[in-house]
């Protein structure tokens, strides 16, 4: 199996977040990014950069992080115990957006290395990440080219690819207390290592590379549309679920404060505004309980593609 080349990963992580960052203020035009560069007592650091109260972005979070420790937390060891006790490397990129208008969706997108070594055995390394989408009002066009840039990214490195890890996306952003997803999907791996470094590297940068053209388009399309304080309380409601996710099962959320990590950076991903209210239900034929019915529930988005 090749060796990892951490300097590799770290320039392309950073450049990663220099084009996100300078794409999504270019969409926004009337804020710009605000950096912080912060290290970690135990060891490392890293470079985030929030947008706020923009003119299309209500708040946009791009982190860059770099920290090692001398064991691994609990949320990274979970899937594979063998691994506890361990000494840790791990850098990545990490962002959510969280759009002001309601008809545009949030997304999130993160892509990360993991080195964990011990004196006396052979180090273990592996990749992961992804992205999603979290519509408040959905559109099939949006939902069928979101998975589709999707598939793209996966499509040069096997043909299962893809579908493993849209099922694998589609059960990891799912609120069991809830019993619904987290929006409409996408993309999740981790534990990557098959292949070779090389091999899992292109990979990690495939999906990093795909994420604007996944996005942005969407964004485009949908900022325009003139909405109401219907929409608006409808969109605050449902962000509450993207807090309740974050707060209960995200492992980067929890390996963060596990590991020690810089709090602010770490809940840059919740959003500025959010409403929860007791018991309430969609009513039946509205845009809103549409949303449920048709987003909320996982599907081969892209069978119309299929021969």
């Amino acid at each position: 199996m090749s060796q990892p080349d951490l300097a590799a990963v770290k320039a392309y992580l950073l450049d990663l977040q220099d084009r996100i960052c300078t794409e999504l203020a270019r969409l926004d035009g009337a804020k710009a990014f605000r950096e912080d560069r912060w290290q970690r007592p135990e060891g490392g650091g890293g470079r985030s950069r929030v947008l706020e109260d923009g003119g299309l972005f209500e708040k946009a979070g791009i982190n860059f992080s770099h920290v090692h420790g001398t064991q691994l937390p609990p949320s990274a060891t979970a899937a594979r115990p063998e691994l506890a006790g361990r000494g840790f490397e791990a850098m990545g990129v990490s962002l959510v957006i969280h759009p002001r208008n309601p008809y545009v969706p949030t997304s999130h997108a993160n892509v990360r290395f993991f080195l964990a070594e011990k004196p006396d055995a052979q180090p273990v390394w592996w990749f992961g990440g992804g992205f999603d989408l979290t519509p408040y009002y959905g559109f099939e066009q949006d939902a069928e080219h979101w998975h589709r840039i999707a598939r793209e990214a996966c499509t040069p490195f096997g043909a299962d690819v893809h579908a493993r890890y849209k099922q694998w996306c589609d059960e990891y952003f799912f609120l069991k207390h809830r019993n619904e997803p987290r929006g409409v999907g996408g993309l999740f791996f981790d534990d990557l290592n098959e292949g070779g470094f090389e091999h899992c590297f292109a990979f990690l940068r495939s999906v990093g590379d795909h994420y604007l053209p996944a996005y942005v388009p969407i964004v485009e399309r949908r900022y325009a549309i003139d909405y109401g304080e219907r929409e608006r309380e409808f969109q605050l409601y449902r962000r509450g679920r993207y807090v309740e996710f974050n707060l209960v099962y995200d492992r980067g959320t929890l390996f963060g404060l596990q590991s020690g990590g810089r709090t602010e950076s770490i809940l840059m991903s919740l959003p500025p505004l959010v409403s929860w209210k007791y018991d309430w239900r969609p009513e039946p034929g509205t845009e809103e309980a549409r949303l449920y019915e048709v987003f909320l529930t996982p599907r081969d988005w892209l069978a119309a593609d299929s021969p």
